[in-house]
């Protein structure tokens, strides 16, 4: 019979929370693939696993995937972990995962740690079990950054988004030029010795964060404020223009620019299409 690919979440950071089915799964398979063998060895050794380790990280996964078919080919079972968390969850692992199962083989989950259900389990908003965008960690630069920022201002409802402690604190200044009474909750290290948790405004948050930041952060935004602000036609028609000029449709140039200026989007939307409309007859 063909073997099995055991997806298995590890800690965060503190090492109760592997499962004893994680630990028992972990000890049973032919083979552990792992994000960095380096960060995987001492949490086998805590539990006294030797297993053979095979590196699979964003820059050689596809390359190994066939060698994980063979194995599974073989009759052999394989787990797959990434340093923290579960993988293929802003980690490596989905590409593997989705031969896998291209192929035909048994891929099972063994859950446990994620940071972003964590992070929603202690972020304190109501609507943390619905209406959620996750992006992971955002372009560090370019237009697809400023697409992302986009659908961040965009979303109604709450965003998570990962960041590394070098480059919290230019996300959060990006985000708080473009909404910032927004409120955030900001876990970081999570479960780990010096975790904290700490909710307030996009604005605010982007100050404390010019200090230095150690440790892994998960950012949860809250849903928008439905406040209505008017402002000047030319303000939210420079908006709409630069939108327009990114490549966004007169339907998602709308949608941005009502929720970053706090407008009524049909409002913004009978403009953009005015907007159009002139450039139609002009040209």
């Amino acid at each position: 019979m063909a073997g099995t690919l055991h997806v298995v979440a590890t800690p965060l950071g503190n090492l109760e929370d592997l499962s004893p089915r994680a630990v028992r799964i972990l000890g049973e398979v032919h083979t552990i693939c792992a994000e960095d063998t380096r960060h995987t060895r001492p949490l086998l050794a805590h539990f006294g696993i030797t297993r053979p380790l095979l590196s699979l990280h964003e820059h050689n996964e596809r390359g190994r995937s066939d060698r994980v078919l063979a194995l599974l080919g073989d009759g052999h079972d394989v787990a797959l972990v990434s340093d923290a968390g579960t993988p293929g969850v802003s980690d490596p692992g989905s590409v593997l995962v989705a031969a896998v199962v291209e192929a035909g083989y048994r891929v099972s989950p063994v859950p446990g740690p994620s940071a972003l259900a964590t992070a929603l389990s202690v972020s304190g908003f109501a609507e943390s079990s619905t209406s959620v965008l996750f992006l992971g960690f955002l372009e560090p630069k370019g237009k697809s950054r400023e697409e992302q920022l986009l659908q961040v201002v965009a979303h109604s409802g709450l965003v998570v988004l990962y960041e590394s402690p070098h480059r919290v604190a230019d996300t959060l200044s990006a985000l708080a030029a473009r909404m910032p009474t927004r409120r955030v909750c900001l876990g970081r290290e999570l479960t780990k010795l010096y975790e904290e948790v700490r909710t307030t405004t996009l604005a605010e948050l982007a100050t404390w964060a010019q200090g230095e930041v150690r440790g892994e952060i998960t950012l949860v935004l809250g849903p928008l404020q439905q406040e209505v602000v008017r402002l000047e036609d030319a303000q939210v028609d420079a908006a709409l223009k630069r939108c327009l000029a990114a490549g966004l449709s007169a339907r998602d140039a709308s949608t941005a620019v009502a929720a970053v200026l706090t407008l009524p989007r049909r409002e913004v939307y009978a403009r953009c299409q005015m907007l159009r409309a002139e450039s139609d007859d002009a040209s």
